[in-house]
């Protein structure tokens, strides 16, 4: 799947197409065990099993990943979680925010399906890794759902609470570095109040030392579930 990006340095900034061919969801991806055991315990509310390990790879066909504004969906059982989302060009990593967005209904059946199920919307802003590597635990996740007609915060977080993503490439690449044509999305944070459904998701991933943002809203477009 063909994304492009803009990707700001602090020498400006430039347009590329990257071609994704092999796409990873990293699950349970927590550093904290007990952050990992709250967010087993949420989801356990709405019936999903415990995860044989931790972190766990799902493997997403690259043709669900998206960065159109509006995506379909089955059902009004869906719900998104923001990400931050790793690749790479030329030999170099970047960073990214994508939204593992999952069929929680089907959830309790098959996570790997449940979330196969769904398309992953992406942003079209990036950052170096380099640029951001010497304060990787001080950027902040941020997601919004809409309730009764508002914008309320969904999730918080810095990434400090979350694996690092070389540890994560390793632990399914096998080396410390993301290959080219790979991606992979690195955990989120729990969710305020719940998991839950909404008809948009807006998504952020801060950088407090820059002060700069990667942003991303996209809203559903609900499909009849036909028996």
């Amino acid at each position: 799947m063909k994304l492009s990006f803009n990707v700001a340095s602090a020498t400006g900034s430039e347009s590329i197409t990257v071609d994704i061919t092999t796409c990873i969801v990293a699950g349970w991806a927590g550093r904290d065990l007990a952050a990992i055991e709250h967010h087993i315990e949420e989801l356990a509310e709405i019936g999903v099993p415990r995860p044989s390990a931790v972190p766990l790879y799902y493997r997403i066909a690259s043709n669900q990943l998206s960065q159109e504004p509006e995506v379909e969906v089955v059902g009004d059982g869906s719900s998104g979680e923001a990400e931050v989302f790793v690749f790479s060009q030329g030999g170099e990593m970047l960073v990214s925010l994508a939204s593992d967005h999952t069929d929680r209904k089907l959830e309790s059946h098959s996570v790997a399906l449940s979330k196969q199920l769904c398309v992953k919307p992406v942003a079209t802003d990036a950052w170096r890794y380099a640029d951001v590597a010497d304060h990787w635990d001080e950027l902040v996740l941020r997601s919004w759902i809409e309730e009764n007609g508002t914008k309320v915060l969904y999730q918080e977080g810095t990434l400090a609470t979350l694996r690092h993503p070389s540890d994560l490439i390793q632990g399914h690449f096998a080396q410390s570095t993301i290959p080219e044509h790979a991606g992979m999305t690195c955990g989120t944070v729990n969710a305020i109040g719940g998991i839950r459904p909404s008809p948009s998701f807006e998504m952020e991933l801060f950088d407090p030392k820059r002060e700069r943002s990667i942003r991303h809203r996209y809203t559903l477009k609900i499909l009849p579930e036909i028996a």
